[in-house]
């Protein structure tokens, strides 16, 4: 009897051990993020370590601090030079460093820099921990949405301080402002204007307000030497605040922004952490984010690919900023000047959707607006009503705002299949008929479109919307200025945007817009030269098919020096950042018509599966900047639809195998130096990486009545999208796959709610009631 009774005990000691190695060991989809894939080289706004989703602060270290690009925190860098709380979109500000003993920061930042290695240093969403080995002081930071908040660990006693570099050029420029004042002896407030750049044209200022646990004894200031505060004449000082400190001490600071108001600054920041508790902070940043990457949960798949997989969910919901504070106050800038405007509110008298900055979302149908759209519906909501806000304020609908005015960025109006793809998946709390208002104002002459890349001023004529009203395509050689005047690429681009503003005409009862429309997202045809590159395509065994799209010129004659590819170049004449073997293919409304124009489907299939062979030796992506050297280029926006194409020409096994291939291939890495090859462009490849992984795309991008998922084979054995029933009647999404493996790429079955399914489409309005697509993977394709 003992003897059973000690094997008993046994077996529930060996028990519970095994279910708290299984809780130890079980790992949050926010334990799975690494922020520090691919930035060995990444721009100002890629990396934000203590940030919440969408987070107004963006509090990280800054190795390097000057321009967009390699800027921001770059993994190879042995000095950190700041703590900055902006990493936006054309936007940057508020730098600190903490120091102990003399004040060098009024030297610059080269001078005060601190030097650091990755030994013990933790990176995780919401949080980040280094140290400055040379001053031996541990850094750690993490925030909420409007307030970021700095724990220092003084390894030594002295005179310790924190600089406030105001007045020093951080990420996209200058400053062209600074003030700083004390309020009390644990409390200051200022504020810093930016200067503008060559993408915001205005200046714009940020306002902050600040809180230490411990009592300051001096604030300073500097303009070229260090000076009393009465003793400032300039307009665009630095700071620094002094204090006393012992042998590991630590200090610590919250402070919040506001682009309205330093008073704005200190509601956020009473609002939103009116504690010292760090660690509690940590914990609701990481149950946040846990919260917002759990919306997809994923089993099986290698750890590698979990890791990416989660990395890639994490910057589709970090790069686009809240520039709302707390109470859904803003400011516009479109106007002569800075004026503040306020978010709608709900009964409870709280903002409904927080007011948005964010880059162009040019591309953003083949990615974001997929993701979000089926996963975070009430995002669509948020950037649909920031706007139709931006639109009543300013005149028109935006690409790509910053300090609440236009940046211009790229070309044509993304807007249009924004608002189609959100409007006809039923998310629609937001003013349509002002947004389709502005949409359509934007598709004729002196709209948007008529902007090429950064082209302010009165009488833009950069993006050609004469010729295309009146002719149907836009020629290569014309008036206008602006960048990205790249003809046969706007003239693809509009046809697109056509045939979703048509979609929308449609929706909204609107017959004749939707006939208007429709018939000009055919204007592709007009640049497709039958006869363009025949001894080409001989070459390259492109002989079953004819044809590319060519540029044209003004009296209707073909670009003469005409050729698919380029040699690197930044873009091949007619196409923006990219070349015709890509730009060929940017038809996705009508991949049909377009294969007809090319001999047929099977020769256009031929065709694009010799261009990914091609493309395969250089890992199917262009160098950033060489954009016009490759076959597919996946580096770049107008390439990531092309593996997913197959699917449309009646050989959707091709789609399976190249989706596996480029996912893994291009961006499978999760080391500091791949990835994202060099460009995410805030969350956008993030979210693609996401919807090849669950194995879910939609060429059209969402923007029909009847859209549809097409299925290629997902990288996990399960996968779960929790659905947002205040959109959605169904629960969730279950994908499940059986002989998932590296060499299982070919679906060999489908089921869909326990039903054969001959398709490799799934409605959106079918799969939004909840189910389960259960899919069997094989070795081989079939066909």
């Amino acid at each position: 009897m003992k003897k059973k009774q000690t094997f008993y005990r046994l077996a529930l000691i060996c028990g519970i051990l095994m279910i708290s190695n299984m809780m130890v060991f079980a790992q949050r989809p926010v334990d799975l993020v690494n922020p520090q894939i691919d930035t060995v080289k990444c721009r100002w706004f890629y990396f934000a370590s203590a940030c919440r989703p969408f987070g107004m602060v963006n509090l990280s270290p800054d190795t390097d601090v000057d321009g967009s690009w390699k800027s921001g925190y770059l993994y190879d860098s042995k000095h950190i030079r700041c703590f900055s709380h902006i990493h936006a979109w054309q936007m940057s500000g508020i730098p600190v460093m903490p120091g102990v003993g003399p004040v060098k920061a009024h030297k610059g930042f080269d001078a005060n820099k601190a030097t650091f290695s990755h030994d013990g240093e933790i990176v995780q969403p919401g949080y980040h921990k280094v140290l400055l080995s040379d001053r031996d002081i541990t850094v750690e930071l993490t925030s909420t949405t409007r307030v970021g908040f700095h724990k220092y660990g003084f390894g030594k006693a002295g005179q310790g301080h924190i600089a406030f570099n105001l007045d020093a050029k951080l990420g996209h420029g200058n400053m062209q402002a600074s003030s700083m004042r004390p309020i009390s002896d644990t409390e200051f407030d200022g504020y810093v204007t930016m200067a503008p750049t060559g993408r915001r044209k205005k200046p714009c200022t940020v306002y902050f307000a600040a809180e230490l646990n411990k009592p300051y004894t001096k604030m300073m200031a500097w303009e070229k030497d260090i000076v009393e505060l009465s003793q400032i004449k300039g307009k665009n000082p630095g700071y620094y605040i002094e204090f006393p400190v012992t042998e590991n001490e630590t200090v610590m600071m919250k402070l919040a922004i506001s682009y309205v108001s330093e008073k704005q600054a200190w509601k956020n920041l009473r609002a939103e952490l009116d504690h010292w508790d760090f660690d509690r902070i940590v914990k609701e940043s990481q149950t946040q984010w846990n919260d917002w990457l759990g919306k997809i949960e994923v089993q099986g798949g290698t750890e590698k690919q979990r890791i990416k997989f989660y990395t890639d969910l994490w910057h589709s919901l970090l790069g686009r900023r809240i520039v709302s504070d707390i109470d859904g106050q803003y400011i516009d800038n479109t106007g002569d000047k800075p004026k503040k405007r306020q978010t709608r509110l709900g009964q409870d008298g709280k903002p409904i959707y927080p007011h948005y900055n964010f880059d162009a979302l040019w591309g953003a149908h083949w990615s974001l607006n997929i993701l979000w759209s089926l996963a975070y519906p009430e995002l669509m909501d948020g950037f649909a009503n920031t706007m139709v806000d931006i639109y009543e304020n300013g005149g028109l609908i935006p690409r790509g705002p910053s300090g609440g005015n236009y940046t211009y960025v790229m070309i044509g109006d993304p807007a249009s299949s924004f608002f189609a793809c959100a409007y006809n998946k039923g998310i629609r709390n937001y003013d349509v008929e002002k947004a389709y208002e502005g949409l359509r104002k934007n598709a004729f002459v002196g709209g948007i479109r008529d902007r090429a890349g950064y082209e302010a001023g009165e009488m833009p004529a950069g993006g050609g919307m004469k010729y295309y009203v009146q002719r149907g395509y836009v020629p290569l050689h014309r008036d206008g200025s602006g960048g990205h005047r790249e003809a046969a690429a706007q003239t693809l681009e509009y046809a697109y945007q056509d045939y979703c503003l048509g979609q929308l005409a449609k929706a909204l009862g609107k017959k004749s817009d939707y006939e208007l429309f429709m018939k000009r997202s055919e204007n592709y045809k007009n640049l497709f030269n039958k006869d363009a590159g025949k001894g080409i395509d001989k070459k390259y065994q492109f002989d079953s098919s004819v044809g590319w799209i060519c540029p044209k010129e003004k009296d209707g004659s073909w670009y003469k020096d005409f050729y698919p590819i380029g040699n690197g170049e930044f873009n091949s004449k007619g196409f923006v950042e990219s070349n015709s073997a890509i730009y060929t293919w940017y038809v996705p409304h009508d991949i049909a018509g377009l294969a007809d124009l090319m001999g047929g489907k099977a020769a256009a299939a031929k065709k694009l599966n010799t261009q990914f062979e091609l493309a395969s030796e250089k890992r199917y992506v262009a160098p950033h900047g060489g954009h016009s050297g490759n076959w597919v280029d996946y580096e770049n926006q107008p390439a990531t639809a092309m593996a997913h194409l197959f699917n449309h020409l009646d050989q959707p096994w091709l789609a399976q195998y190249w989706v596996r291939r480029v996912k893994e291939e291009a961006f499978g890495d999760i080391t500091a130096y791949g990835g994202y090859n060099g460009d995410e462009d805030q969350g956008q490849m993030g979210a693609l990486g996401v919807l090849m992984a669950i194995g879910l795309f939609d060429i059209q991008g969402g923007v029909g009545d009847a859209s549809q998922y097409e299925i290629t084979s997902p990288l996990f054995d399960n996968i779960t999208i929790n659905l947002d029933q205040r959109y959605y009647p169904g629960k969730d999404i279950k994908i499940s796959c059986k002989n998932n493996s590296a060499d299982n790429v070919y679906i060999q079955s489908i089921k869909f709610n326990g039903e054969n399914w001959d398709k490799y489409q799934i409605g959106h309005n079918e799969l939004i009631k909840g189910g389960k697509i259960e899919i069997e993977l094989g070795s081989e394709p079939k066909k």
